[in-house]
């Protein structure tokens, strides 16, 4: 990782098709963002890695694909409706907005005027819509804020379905909306994100040993799949009488305390260039929805242990993270500039597993169209298997460039030689060195070295 400021990997994302601003045309539109060609393929690649890991590896997880919108008495439950709010603080001055518990002085940070804010009120997160043709009171329901009710509301559904015993767990990958006061630093906090959740149910008593086995797993995964040094991720430990630092940075840490609904959080935290800030939480939730859902649904969310012929509510331990903030600390991590004959090289060195293409085919000589042909032709066959293209609008230097930027681990080139010999040159991203082999044998090759 090159030390990297904010403006350059927004640069980098518009230039190279990674982000591009939502509605952008029309002036954009704040807290939404569009993910272009090669945004989509990396947010993809970091979906089904989280996916494997959590469901398909695992004999006591398995996945749903909830609706967005849910009956309202579900948010009430959850106390989104009541208690979803942050504080919020006008500028008597310029008429912005802002969090109140995100001022670090009584001067506005828009217009500089000292004194000029109002006293904070409290703002709810929740969207609002309208479910039918009718616009009153009855018809009111909400974009859903996190994806968590829904494993919730379906818990007995695929426990019994499935024939589950605990602890197992329900994870689910889905959109959710928070009409957040204040956005910022590219899409680390959005209005509209997608979060990744898994909601571990175990029996109460056993959640402790559950929510550190979560910690470390969900630790090691980040290390292990985005190649995340030791010095640039860490854990905030929120416990409810003190909050702590396990990692780098130990006197850098802001005192909190847990959700209403937890008894304690593990926060994996990242260094972004703004500081260290949350890609990940793991809740212990206790039976807080579960109880809340069986009042207000009058449905019974106990669970019959056939070992100890006990019922109870499941407790709950949660690992939930945002797809956006996985995007943004993968681009940070793998950004590198280097220095090569004079030239500055800029790379994005992803995991093989996560970039967005594998591959990129050249003919040397694109007026040659038997190079062409063999090119366009291995190009296809690779596509059959993962992510490759096709390119011939420059030289090869510079074709090696633009997919350096773009984080492709490999670039073949078919040259004159190959007419001859049947073989291709493949050129590693990171180190640059260049290897001869058959074209028969080139996707084999490549499918040892990026799956």
């Amino acid at each position: 990782m090159t030390n990297v400021n904010m403006e350059t990997i927004v640069s980098l994302c518009k230039r190279r098709g990674f982000v591009f601003q939502g509605s952008e045309i029309y002036g954009g539109i704040g807290g939404f963002w569009d993910y272009g060609p090669l945004g989509v393929e990396l947010k993809n690649n970091i979906k089904r890695a989280w996916w494997r890991a959590m469901v398909q590896e695992r004999e006591d997880v398995v996945g749903i694909d909830a609706a967005i919108i849910m009956n309202p008495l579900v948010w009430k439950a959850s106390g989104h409706v009541d208690t979803f709010t942050d504080p919020l603080v006008e500028c008597k001055n310029c008429h912005h907005r802002f969090r109140a518990d995100m001022l670090k002085s009584d001067a506005c940070p828009n217009c500089g005027v000292r004194g000029t804010m109002t006293e904070p009120r409290q703002f709810n997160l929740l969207f609002k819509t309208r479910v039918g043709p009718v616009e009153d009171d009855a018809s009111i329901a909400y974009l859903r804020p996190e994806t968590a009710q829904a494993m919730f509301v379906n818990y007995r559904n695929v426990q019994e379905s499935m024939r589950k015993k605990l602890p197992f767990g329900i994870a689910q990958i889905g959109r959710s909306f928070r009409n957040e006061i204040v956005m910022g630093n590219f899409i680390f906090r959005d209005r509209e994100f997608e979060q990744m959740e898994m909601e571990f149910f175990v029996k109460p008593g056993t959640e402790d040993e559950w929510h550190d086995y979560w910690k470390e797993t969900r630790l090691n995964w980040w290390k292990q799949t985005f190649q995340i040094r030791d010095e640039h991720i860490r854990v905030k430990v929120i416990r409810k009488d003190r909050t702590y630092i396990e990692g780098p940075d130990p006197d850098d840490v802001k005192s909190e305390v847990p959700p209403h609904y937890s008894k304690g959080n593990y926060d994996l935290e990242y260094k972004f260039p703004m500081g260290w800030s949350e890609i990940e939480g793991i809740a212990s939730r206790t039976d807080y929805d579960l109880s809340a859902h069986q009042q207000w649904s009058g449905k019974d969310m106990t669970y019959f242990d056939d070992e100890t012929k006990e019922k109870y509510i499941p407790y709950v331990v949660e690992p939930a993270m945002g797809v956006d903030r996985a995007v943004l600390a993968c681009l940070f991590e793998s950004y590198c500039e280097e220095t090569v004959r004079n030239e500055k090289r800029v790379v994005l060195k992803f995991p093989y597993a996560l970039a967005p293409y594998k591959a990129a085919v050249f003919p040397l000589l694109r007026n040659r169209p038997e190079l062409v042909e063999l090119a366009r032709n291995l190009t296809r066959d690779l596509k059959t298997e993962m992510m490759a293209m096709y390119d011939d609008t420059g030289a090869i230097g510079k074709l090696y460039r633009r997919q350096d930027e773009i984080g492709t681990p490999f670039c073949i080139t078919v040259d004159v030689q190959t007419l001859d010999d049947h073989q291709v040159t493949i050129r590693d991203r990171d180190s640059m060195a260049q290897v001869r082999v058959e074209i028969s044998q080139v996707k084999g090759w490549l499918l040892e070295r990026v799956r």
